[in-house]
Protein backbone atom coordinates (compact mmCIF):
# COMPACT_ATOMS: atom_id res chain seq x y z
CA UNK A 1 0.00 0.00 0.00
CA UNK A 2 2.11 0.19 1.02
CA UNK A 3 3.75 1.10 3.53
CA UNK A 4 6.40 2.44 7.66
CA UNK A 5 8.71 2.20 10.02
CA UNK A 6 6.94 -0.16 12.79
CA UNK A 7 5.54 -3.94 12.85
CA UNK A 8 1.81 -4.54 11.87
CA UNK A 9 0.29 -4.63 15.19
CA UNK A 10 -1.34 -3.18 18.10
CA UNK A 11 -0.66 0.57 17.94
CA UNK A 12 2.42 0.20 15.97
CA UNK A 13 0.67 -0.96 13.39
CA UNK A 14 0.57 3.07 12.50
CA UNK A 15 3.28 2.34 9.35
CA UNK A 16 3.64 0.40 6.27
CA UNK A 17 3.00 0.36 2.64
CA UNK A 18 1.36 0.27 -0.37
CA UNK A 19 -1.72 1.56 -1.51
CA UNK A 20 -3.46 1.62 -4.79
CA UNK A 21 -1.84 1.62 -8.11
CA UNK A 22 -1.95 3.46 -11.30
CA UNK A 23 -4.44 3.41 -14.31
CA UNK A 24 -4.10 0.54 -16.60
CA UNK A 25 -6.13 -1.55 -18.66
CA UNK A 26 -5.09 -4.17 -16.08
CA UNK A 27 -6.52 -2.40 -13.58
CA UNK A 28 -10.54 -1.11 -13.70
CA UNK A 29 -11.16 2.16 -13.24
CA UNK A 30 -13.32 0.90 -10.10
CA UNK A 31 -11.00 -1.21 -8.63
CA UNK A 32 -10.40 1.19 -5.65
CA UNK A 33 -14.30 1.07 -4.90
CA UNK A 34 -14.47 -2.46 -5.42
CA UNK A 35 -11.87 -2.93 -3.67
CA UNK A 36 -14.04 -1.60 -0.37
CA UNK A 37 -16.85 -3.14 -1.05
CA UNK A 38 -15.32 -6.78 -1.80
CA UNK A 39 -12.88 -6.79 1.09
CA UNK A 40 -14.60 -4.93 4.12
CA UNK A 41 -17.73 -6.81 3.04
CA UNK A 42 -19.41 -9.00 5.98
CA UNK A 43 -19.37 -12.00 3.19
CA UNK A 44 -15.79 -10.99 2.64
CA UNK A 45 -14.18 -11.10 5.97
CA UNK A 46 -16.34 -14.08 7.31
CA UNK A 47 -14.62 -15.91 4.28
CA UNK A 48 -11.04 -14.85 5.19
CA UNK A 49 -11.97 -16.15 8.34
CA UNK A 50 -13.18 -19.53 7.60
CA UNK A 51 -9.85 -19.60 5.49
CA UNK A 52 -7.85 -18.58 8.11
CA UNK A 53 -9.23 -21.07 10.85
CA UNK A 54 -8.46 -24.24 8.36
CA UNK A 55 -5.03 -22.80 7.77
CA UNK A 56 -4.34 -23.11 11.52
CA UNK A 57 -5.52 -25.91 12.38
CA UNK A 58 -3.98 -28.03 9.03
CA UNK A 59 -0.71 -26.80 8.03
CA UNK A 60 1.99 -29.37 8.86
CA UNK A 61 5.56 -28.21 9.79
CA UNK A 62 9.06 -29.48 7.79
CA UNK A 63 9.62 -28.38 4.14
CA UNK A 64 6.99 -26.03 3.20
CA UNK A 65 8.38 -26.11 -0.48
CA UNK A 66 7.97 -29.73 -0.90
CA UNK A 67 4.39 -29.44 0.88
CA UNK A 68 3.39 -27.01 -1.48
CA UNK A 69 4.60 -28.97 -4.18
CA UNK A 70 2.62 -31.89 -3.09
CA UNK A 71 -0.59 -30.05 -2.18
CA UNK A 72 -0.43 -27.88 -5.94
CA UNK A 73 -1.62 -25.13 -4.10
CA UNK A 74 -0.05 -21.71 -2.52
CA UNK A 75 -2.20 -19.33 -0.26
CA UNK A 76 -1.50 -16.30 -0.97
CA UNK A 77 -1.87 -13.24 2.00
CA UNK A 78 -2.98 -10.51 0.32
CA UNK A 79 -4.76 -7.03 1.41
CA UNK A 80 -7.11 -5.92 -1.42
CA UNK A 81 -5.35 -3.07 -3.14
CA UNK A 82 -4.99 -2.26 -6.39
CA UNK A 83 -2.00 -2.66 -7.92
CA UNK A 84 -0.52 -5.11 -5.41
CA UNK A 85 -3.45 -7.44 -4.97
CA UNK A 86 -7.09 -7.27 -5.71
CA UNK A 87 -10.69 -8.10 -7.06
CA UNK A 88 -11.39 -7.16 -10.59
CA UNK A 89 -14.49 -6.51 -12.30
CA UNK A 90 -15.37 -9.46 -12.81
CA UNK A 91 -14.46 -11.43 -9.54
CA UNK A 92 -11.04 -12.10 -10.13
CA UNK A 93 -8.02 -11.83 -7.94
CA UNK A 94 -5.34 -9.94 -10.22
CA UNK A 95 -2.38 -7.19 -9.29
CA UNK A 96 0.91 -7.23 -9.85
CA UNK A 97 2.01 -9.50 -6.95
CA UNK A 98 -0.51 -11.92 -7.74
CA UNK A 99 0.33 -12.00 -11.45
CA UNK A 100 4.11 -12.16 -10.44
CA UNK A 101 3.50 -14.74 -7.57
CA UNK A 102 1.51 -16.98 -10.48
CA UNK A 103 4.72 -17.28 -12.60
CA UNK A 104 6.96 -17.88 -9.93
CA UNK A 105 5.48 -20.40 -8.09
CA UNK A 106 5.03 -21.83 -11.13
CA UNK A 107 8.15 -22.38 -11.87
CA UNK A 108 8.85 -24.19 -8.78
CA UNK A 109 6.57 -27.07 -9.05
CA UNK A 110 3.15 -25.37 -7.66
CA UNK A 111 0.34 -24.96 -10.36
CA UNK A 112 -2.44 -23.47 -8.02
CA UNK A 113 -2.25 -19.94 -6.73
CA UNK A 114 -5.03 -19.19 -4.24
CA UNK A 115 -5.22 -15.39 -2.82
CA UNK A 116 -6.48 -14.71 0.73
CA UNK A 117 -7.60 -11.54 1.27
CA UNK A 118 -7.53 -9.82 4.72
CA UNK A 119 -6.46 -6.39 6.21
CA UNK A 120 -3.31 -4.81 5.58
CA UNK A 121 -2.32 -4.52 9.17
CA UNK A 122 -3.76 -8.33 9.65
CA UNK A 123 -1.05 -10.19 6.99
CA UNK A 124 1.88 -10.61 8.99
CA UNK A 125 -0.47 -12.14 12.13
CA UNK A 126 -2.17 -13.95 9.21
CA UNK A 127 1.31 -15.44 8.05
CA UNK A 128 2.43 -16.11 11.60
CA UNK A 129 -0.73 -18.05 12.47
CA UNK A 130 -0.54 -20.00 9.12
CA UNK A 131 -3.70 -18.62 7.31
CA UNK A 132 -1.73 -18.41 4.37
CA UNK A 133 1.61 -19.37 3.26
CA UNK A 134 3.16 -16.39 1.65
CA UNK A 135 2.27 -12.64 1.78
CA UNK A 136 1.91 -11.40 -1.98
CA UNK A 137 1.08 -7.75 -1.21
CA UNK A 138 3.77 -5.35 -2.25
CA UNK A 139 4.60 -5.28 1.44
CA UNK A 140 7.58 -2.68 2.50
CA UNK A 141 10.86 -4.29 3.67
CA UNK A 142 12.67 -2.36 6.93
CA UNK A 143 14.04 -3.40 9.90
CA UNK A 144 10.99 -3.87 12.30
CA UNK A 145 9.35 -6.50 9.74
CA UNK A 146 12.35 -8.04 9.28
CA UNK A 147 12.54 -8.88 12.86
CA UNK A 148 9.32 -11.02 12.49
CA UNK A 149 9.53 -12.09 8.81
CA UNK A 150 12.30 -12.74 5.91
CA UNK A 151 11.64 -11.51 2.67
CA UNK A 152 12.19 -12.02 -1.00
CA UNK A 153 14.60 -9.71 -2.87
CA UNK A 154 11.90 -6.27 -3.73
CA UNK A 155 10.07 -6.22 -6.64
CA UNK A 156 9.56 -2.86 -6.89
CA UNK A 157 10.91 0.64 -5.65
CA UNK A 158 8.63 3.40 -4.44
CA UNK A 159 8.66 7.02 -4.16
CA UNK A 160 5.88 8.81 -2.03
CA UNK A 161 3.56 11.85 -3.59
CA UNK A 162 0.41 14.06 -2.07
CA UNK A 163 -2.77 14.28 -3.14
CA UNK A 164 -3.43 18.21 -2.86
CA UNK A 165 -6.32 20.39 -3.84
CA UNK A 166 -5.97 21.77 -7.60
CA UNK A 167 -2.93 23.88 -7.76
CA UNK A 168 -1.38 23.01 -4.75
CA UNK A 169 -2.34 26.22 -2.72
CA UNK A 170 -0.45 25.21 -0.25
CA UNK A 171 2.98 24.07 -1.77
CA UNK A 172 2.91 20.73 -0.55
CA UNK A 173 5.77 19.16 -1.92
CA UNK A 174 7.55 17.32 0.99
CA UNK A 175 6.88 16.49 4.28
CA UNK A 176 8.64 19.43 5.84
CA UNK A 177 7.06 21.59 3.24
CA UNK A 178 3.80 20.31 4.91
CA UNK A 179 4.35 20.83 8.57
CA UNK A 180 6.41 24.28 8.36
CA UNK A 181 2.89 25.29 6.53
CA UNK A 182 0.93 23.66 9.16
CA UNK A 183 -1.22 21.69 6.58
CA UNK A 184 -3.57 18.90 7.68
CA UNK A 185 -2.25 15.72 7.19
CA UNK A 186 -3.76 12.10 6.03
CA UNK A 187 -2.87 8.60 5.31
CA UNK A 188 -3.83 5.26 5.47
CA UNK A 189 -3.86 2.80 8.53
CA UNK A 190 -0.70 1.31 8.56
CA UNK A 191 0.98 3.02 6.32
CA UNK A 192 4.64 4.46 6.13
CA UNK A 193 3.68 7.93 5.65
CA UNK A 194 2.32 8.27 9.23
CA UNK A 195 6.35 8.05 10.59
CA UNK A 196 7.37 10.16 7.63
CA UNK A 197 4.91 12.33 9.11
CA UNK A 198 5.90 12.26 12.68
CA UNK A 199 10.13 12.09 11.67
CA UNK A 200 9.04 16.04 9.86
CA UNK A 201 7.43 17.13 13.04
CA UNK A 202 3.80 16.01 12.96
CA UNK A 203 2.06 14.58 16.35
CA UNK A 204 0.19 11.22 15.81
CA UNK A 205 -2.81 12.35 16.76
CA UNK A 206 -2.42 15.37 14.28
CA UNK A 207 -2.40 12.83 11.37
CA UNK A 208 -5.90 11.68 9.90
CA UNK A 209 -6.53 8.09 9.34
CA UNK A 210 -8.71 7.06 6.07
CA UNK A 211 -9.64 3.77 5.27
CA UNK A 212 -8.07 4.49 1.89
CA UNK A 213 -7.06 6.71 -0.66
CA UNK A 214 -9.90 7.27 -2.43
CA UNK A 215 -11.82 8.70 1.22
CA UNK A 216 -8.68 10.10 1.37
CA UNK A 217 -8.98 12.05 -1.31
CA UNK A 218 -12.53 12.53 -1.00
CA UNK A 219 -11.66 15.03 2.45
CA UNK A 220 -8.77 16.65 0.86
CA UNK A 221 -11.91 18.15 -2.28
CA UNK A 222 -13.82 18.33 1.08
CA UNK A 223 -11.35 21.00 2.26
CA UNK A 224 -10.91 18.71 5.45
CA UNK A 225 -7.57 17.59 5.54
CA UNK A 226 -5.07 19.79 2.94
CA UNK A 227 -3.07 17.09 1.32
CA UNK A 228 -3.27 12.83 1.45
CA UNK A 229 0.30 11.26 1.71
CA UNK A 230 0.44 7.89 -0.13
CA UNK A 231 3.00 6.33 -2.95
CA UNK A 232 3.63 7.51 -6.12
CA UNK A 233 1.65 5.01 -7.40
CA UNK A 234 -1.11 5.80 -5.10
CA UNK A 235 -1.41 9.67 -6.49
CA UNK A 236 -1.41 9.02 -9.91
CA UNK A 237 -4.09 7.04 -9.90
CA UNK A 238 -6.29 7.94 -7.21
CA UNK A 239 -6.43 11.03 -9.19
CA UNK A 240 -7.03 10.68 -12.61
CA UNK A 241 -10.65 11.77 -12.96
CA UNK A 242 -10.51 14.10 -10.20
CA UNK A 243 -11.57 17.54 -11.40
CA UNK A 244 -10.83 19.32 -8.04
CA UNK A 245 -7.36 17.23 -6.69
CA UNK A 246 -4.19 16.71 -8.40
CA UNK A 247 -0.90 14.65 -7.23
CA UNK A 248 2.27 16.16 -6.82
CA UNK A 249 6.06 14.56 -8.18
CA UNK A 250 7.37 11.75 -6.26
CA UNK A 251 10.21 12.72 -4.02
CA UNK A 252 12.05 10.35 -1.00
CA UNK A 253 10.65 10.90 2.26
CA UNK A 254 13.95 12.32 4.59
CA UNK A 255 14.23 11.01 7.94
CA UNK A 256 17.34 11.67 10.24
CA UNK A 257 18.69 13.99 6.99
CA UNK A 258 18.46 10.69 5.21
CA UNK A 259 16.10 10.20 1.71
CA UNK A 260 13.87 6.96 2.02
CA UNK A 261 13.75 4.97 -0.73
CA UNK A 262 10.93 1.79 0.14
CA UNK A 263 10.79 -1.45 -1.75
CA UNK A 264 8.50 -3.90 -1.69
CA UNK A 265 8.71 -7.81 -1.83
CA UNK A 266 7.10 -11.25 -0.65
CA UNK A 267 7.20 -11.82 2.73
CA UNK A 268 7.63 -15.54 4.35
CA UNK A 269 7.70 -17.16 8.17
CA UNK A 270 11.19 -16.94 9.22
CA UNK A 271 11.40 -21.29 9.25
CA UNK A 272 10.98 -20.85 5.10
CA UNK A 273 14.28 -19.94 4.01
CA UNK A 274 14.63 -22.44 1.44
CA UNK A 275 11.19 -21.53 -0.19
CA UNK A 276 12.54 -17.62 -0.38
CA UNK A 277 15.68 -18.11 -1.36
CA UNK A 278 14.42 -20.81 -3.98
CA UNK A 279 11.94 -17.28 -4.89
CA UNK A 280 14.92 -15.56 -5.17
CA UNK A 281 16.65 -17.25 -7.57
CA UNK A 282 13.32 -16.69 -10.41
CA UNK A 283 12.89 -13.22 -9.23
CA UNK A 284 16.31 -12.61 -10.29
CA UNK A 285 16.33 -14.28 -12.85
CA UNK A 286 13.07 -12.17 -14.42
CA UNK A 287 15.00 -8.84 -13.17
CA UNK A 288 17.94 -9.67 -15.73
CA UNK A 289 15.63 -10.58 -18.53
CA UNK A 290 13.08 -7.43 -18.05
CA UNK A 291 10.47 -10.14 -17.53
CA UNK A 292 9.63 -8.73 -14.21
CA UNK A 293 8.99 -5.00 -15.89
CA UNK A 294 6.67 -6.78 -18.82
CA UNK A 295 4.60 -8.03 -15.59
CA UNK A 296 4.77 -5.12 -13.24
CA UNK A 297 3.89 -2.23 -16.51
CA UNK A 298 0.54 -3.03 -17.18
CA UNK A 299 -0.32 -2.49 -13.71
CA UNK A 300 1.12 0.98 -13.69
CA UNK A 301 4.76 0.45 -12.70
CA UNK A 302 7.54 2.06 -14.25
CA UNK A 303 11.12 1.55 -15.18
CA UNK A 304 12.12 4.15 -12.18
CA UNK A 305 10.04 1.66 -9.74
CA UNK A 306 12.23 -1.22 -11.32
CA UNK A 307 15.16 -1.95 -8.56
CA UNK A 308 18.39 -3.23 -7.75
CA UNK A 309 17.94 -3.02 -4.17
CA UNK A 310 17.90 -6.45 -2.03
CA UNK A 311 15.94 -7.46 1.29
CA UNK A 312 19.18 -7.29 3.22
CA UNK A 313 20.01 -3.58 3.00
CA UNK A 314 15.89 -2.69 3.06
CA UNK A 315 16.43 -5.02 6.68
CA UNK A 316 19.08 -2.48 7.67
Amino acid sequence: MAPPLWNDAESKETASARTQGTGSSAVPKNALVRRRSLLFGAAAVGAVGALGAAGCSKVPTGDTLARLKSQGTVRLGIAGEAPYGFIDEDGAFTGEAVELAKVIFKRLGVDSVQPVATEFGSLIPGLKTQQFDVVSAGMYINNERCQEVIFSDPEYQMLDSFIVRKGNPKKLFNYQDAFKAKAKMGTGPAYAEIDYGIAAGYKRDEISIFQDPVAGMNAVEAGRIDFFAGTALTGRDVVRKSTKAEATEAFAPIVDGEKQIDGGGFTFRPTDTELRDAFNVEIHKMKKSGELFRILKPFGFTKDEMTKLTAEELCK
